[in-house]
């Protein structure tokens, strides 16, 4: 074990959007996820969300909410609706035309709290596909986001943005197989990945934690960090030892209603980065 696995840990308190799952439900298919015939209880969904949200106040953190839109049921997943890096907002452009009445509705939120928002050009789907580290802009592509989307990222944020080409569907968006632990240091599961791009995570982050199938299978990896303590489902066993072994403290959700809508913790929650 390197020794950048065993340092001390500490939490950052930080700052979350998030949606009420009030009109969640599975009434379309657009990830390999979502089964419309298999029955949703939304009331369950919003308990479990409402687990979430505590546990983040709890850790300190601060959480706004985004008022659910009727119509939109995949609102909760708030971290696709727009990416925020030094008080920058880059909206979203949904590939999908049953999500894209959200990006307005994130941008709205936005306006109403004093950000400018940029209006891209290119698809994007916000946190679903951007990884903020210390020193890159982590991106997704291959059944969402764009080239072009990451191009327009690079351009308006002014960082480095590293593209990675995505390979299984179940895995959409980056955040399915990608999470950002701490600082530039990361958990990802391999073979999401095409070879150029394991290769290009394997340069940038050699001491990062490899996830198996079993733990990304259950989307594992769709995880939130605050530096120490790591918010993950509760059916990735194997991660959370493996956390704990670094140094972080695992706090396994049970999302479960949510996941069959394709998501988990970190897209229920956008981060807002001052």
């Amino acid at each position: 074990m390197t020794s950048v696995s065993v340092r001390d840990r500490a939490s950052t308190p930080r700052h979350y959007l998030m949606c009420r799952p009030s009109h969640f439900d599975v009434n379309y298919a657009i990830n390999p996820w979502m089964d419309p015939a298999k029955p949703v209880d939304t009331a369950l969904a919003v308990l479990q969300w409402e687990t979430l949200y505590d546990l983040y106040r709890s850790l300190g953190h601060t959480v706004d909410l985004l008022e659910p839109v009727p119509g939109l049921p995949d609102m909760v997943f708030s971290a696709n609706g727009a990416t925020v890096v030094d008080g920058l907002v880059l909206g979203a452009r949904f590939l999908n035309s049953e999500r894209a009445a959200e990006a307005p509705a994130h941008a709205a939120w936005f306006r109403a709290h004093g950000y400018e928002v940029h209006v891209p050009q290119y698809v994007n789907e916000g946190e679903g596909d951007f990884a903020v580290t210390d020193s890159w802009i982590l991106a997704g592509r291959g059944f969402r986001c764009t080239p072009e989307g990451h191009q327009e990222a690079q351009e308006f944020f002014g960082r480095p943005v590293i593209s990675l080409e995505l390979t299984d569907p179940r895995f959409y968006h980056l955040d399915t197989a990608l999470a950002v632990l701490d600082g530039d240091e990361v958990m990802y599961y391999p073979e999401a990945f095409t070879p150029g791009s394991r290769a290009v995570l394997a340069r940038l982050f050699p001491d990062a934690l490899l996830v198996s199938k079993d733990d990304a299978d259950v989307l594992g990896l769709n995880a939130v960090s605050d530096g120490l303590n790591v918010v993950l489902p509760e059916a990735a066993v194997k991660l959370a030892g493996d956390l704990r072994d670094r140094g972080y403290k695992p706090f396994p959700m049970d999302l479960s209603e949510l996941l069959k809508g394709g998501g988990s913790v970190k897209c229920c929650t956008q981060e807002l980065r001052p």
